[in-house]
């Protein structure tokens, strides 16, 4: 009797998709089993018999290369294989890559730091199921200044619509006059979870970046960066076994200090929750940011403007002040011809 698979894990371990993208692309009618459309999750591969296709393309297990890659995501690069407004994706840095690697997990379009890039399903379903509990670990710089109060919220956590959002730990990393880094430790893996934390909160997020899943991190890597592993060093790094259950004491430890939030020690500004923040908000930012440059280049226009006219002005009265000179002079001069005539 034939070996089967479930199709969706079988069109993951063929490299196509995450085994949850692969479910998208089974109910959209989008997989053939031998010619005939399937939209039924429940559907079943049998290996050496059946011939699976994906948008028509034919796929096979035989020729699989299993690729593990670790990329720092640098900021304004898209998570995902292609977009469709043209602009820059993960995928342009890792074009020497012969086989076709997705994505585990998002960093969104502003977002930035570590995210593991693979062709092996298992192993991406391992790193992100929920079930599984590895801490990510986040670096945060929200615009103004953090007290205790507001710590003790983002602490808490928050109801949403998503539900309820509650960081596994949450703590002040550097604190500044108008900005604050904060580091958020995550074991859920829901969208966008930190920027809707914060904005719960109030808080306005001006940089994201993702320092390590589990023990594997990028602190020490460079935007654009990448490294490549085998299956056990990623699960390794990351504090897994082959299997994927977790390895105690693996957590990456950041050796940034916390910062101690006192009345006395809360720096001279604004605090982070001020509304007024809210225009440099994600679904505002480039306006905001477009704005700002703008006004930027009015305000040097305007200051060459009148730095031109104080120029002129000066000049004019450089110009009057040596008429003035010379009429003084040539009255001078007609005086004295006028004395000598009279003499």
């Amino acid at each position: 009797m034939a070996t089967q698979l479930r199709l969706q894990k079988y069109i993951a371990d063929c490299g196509i998709t995450s085994r949850r993208k692969a479910e998208d692309l089974i109910v959209q009618g989008r997989v053939k089993i031998n010619g005939v459309t399937v939209t039924e999750l429940g559907s079943k591969v049998n290996l050496g018999e059946d011939i699976v296709f994906v948008d028509g393309q034919t796929l096979s297990l035989d020729h699989v290369q299993r690729i593990y890659v670790v990329l720092n995501k640098p900021r304004a690069f898209m998570t995902t294989l292609n977009d469709p407004e043209g602009r820059q994706t993960v995928m342009d840095l890792l074009k020497e890559f012969p086989e076709r690697i997705y994505p585990v997990g998002r960093l969104d379009y502003l977002s930035e730091g570590l995210l593991i890039l693979t062709n092996d399903g298992d192993v991406a379903n391992m790193i992100i199921h929920p079930s599984n509990q590895v801490t990510k670990v986040y670096e945060v710089k929200v615009f103004g200044v953090i007290s205790q109060d507001i710590l003790r919220k983002l602490r808490n956590g928050v109801q949403t619509e998503e539900g309820f959002l509650k960081p596994k730990a949450v703590r002040v990393i550097k604190q500044m006059n108008t900005k604050t880094w904060l580091e958020f430790r995550l074991t859920g893996g829901k969208n966008r979870e930190i920027r809707r934390i914060c904005e719960a909160v109030g808080l306005t997020v001006d940089k994201l970046r993702r320092i390590a899943i589990g023990g594997l991190t990028v602190d020490k890597m460079g935007p654009g960066k990448y490294r490549t592993f085998t299956k056990r060093q990623l699960l390794e790094e990351i504090g897994m076994d082959t299997n994927g259950r977790l390895i105690k004491d693996k957590e990456f430890q950041s050796s940034k200090k916390t910062v101690k939030l006192t009345r006395r020690s809360l720096p001279e500004g604004t605090l982070a929750d001020d509304p007024n923040f809210q225009v440099y908000r994600k679904e505002t930012y480039f306006t905001t940011i477009k704005t700002l440059e703008q006004r930027k280049k009015e305000e040097a226009k305007q200051e060459r403007r009148e730095a031109y006219e104080a120029k002129e002005e000066a000049h004019q009265k450089r110009v009057i002040k040596k008429k003035n000179r010379q009429r003084k002079k040539e009255a001078e001069k007609a005086e004295k011809m006028s004395v000598t005539w009279l003499k």
